[in-house]
């Protein structure tokens, strides 16, 4: 097990953790409910932790949350929900229409 970043709080930790997840990257979040100590503990040390549990994926969760921090490019083309046909912007990945996750297969 390894730690792999400090988020900047519990909100954004939550999400990095479901990208990793989805990615099948195993990981665990620390420091959830530490921002209560703050003061009596520093700051630093309350952040939000997330922790690889294979060392290994350390390479492969980087750039995942590199690109979760980003967003789609700029030039990121929209995609159609195969399900019910629901135009959606690049950096939706499941339809809000109907809950069908985003085939990348299969984009306009």
């Amino acid at each position: 097990m390894k730690k792999l970043t400090r988020a900047p709080n519990l909100i954004t930790a939550h999400h990095w953790v479901n990208v990793l997840v989805t990615a099948g990257i195993g990981c665990e979040l620390h420091n959830r409910y530490l921002s209560g100590a703050m003061g009596e503990i520093p700051a630093e040390q309350c952040a939000p932790e997330i922790w690889i549990l294979d060392d290994r994926d350390e390479v492969l969760a980087t750039g995942i949350l590199e690109r979760a921090r980003s967003g789609p490019a700029t030039n990121a083309r929209g995609w159609r929900c195969q399900q019910c046909g629901e135009p959606l912007e690049a950096q939706f990945t499941v339809c809000w229409q109907c809950g069908t996750e985003r085939d990348p297969l299969n984009d306009e």
